[in-house]
């Protein structure tokens, strides 16, 4: 399976009326809620694609630091590539589509509303959280919800 996960919104809830923790590393902790919902989501064979915006801030190795730090192993970690062109989201996940055919099983994990438009055959695979809330266990029974109906 191919995760394809945002940060902001997703693992972070954006909370306009509070800055969020930071942890020594210098980027946000992940919401409890959300980190045992990416836990519970990633197994054998599960490759995390991340779509952040923060995405190339970071190596992967990096990243996986950062997800270690906030209690998420992540062996299969890649990434979208530069975002140069200042693409939306989904234009963004249209381009990669577009240059990689792909015959597993998916999820689209983000908040960006510019993933409403995406075409139905894709959109069907997004889970959507609110970015006050961020991931829960309630999108995770809808993921495996999905899952389970392909």
């Amino acid at each position: 399976m191919l995760i394809f996960l945002d940060i902001d919104g997703v693992m972070v809830p954006a909370k306009s009326w509070k800055s969020p923790e930071l942890l020594d590393d210098g980027f946000p902790a992940f919401s409890v809620s959300a980190s045992l919902a990416l836990r519970q989501l990633i197994a054998n064979n599960v490759t995390v694609m991340l779509t952040t915006s923060h995405k190339s801030n970071f190596t992967i190795q990096q990243w996986q630091n950062i997800f270690k730090k906030r209690g998420i192993e992540i062996p299969l970690l890649k990434s979208l590539p530069d975002n140069k062109t200042m693409l939306s989201r989904k234009d963004e996940l249209l381009r990669w589509f577009n240059q990689n055919p792909i015959d597993e099983e998916f999820l689209i994990i983000d908040d960006d509303s510019s993933l409403n438009d995406l075409p139905i055959e894709l959109k069907k695979h997004l889970i959507q959280p609110s970015p006050y809330i961020g991931l829960s266990e309630d999108h995770l029974r809808q993921s495996k919800m999905m899952v389970a109906t392909k």
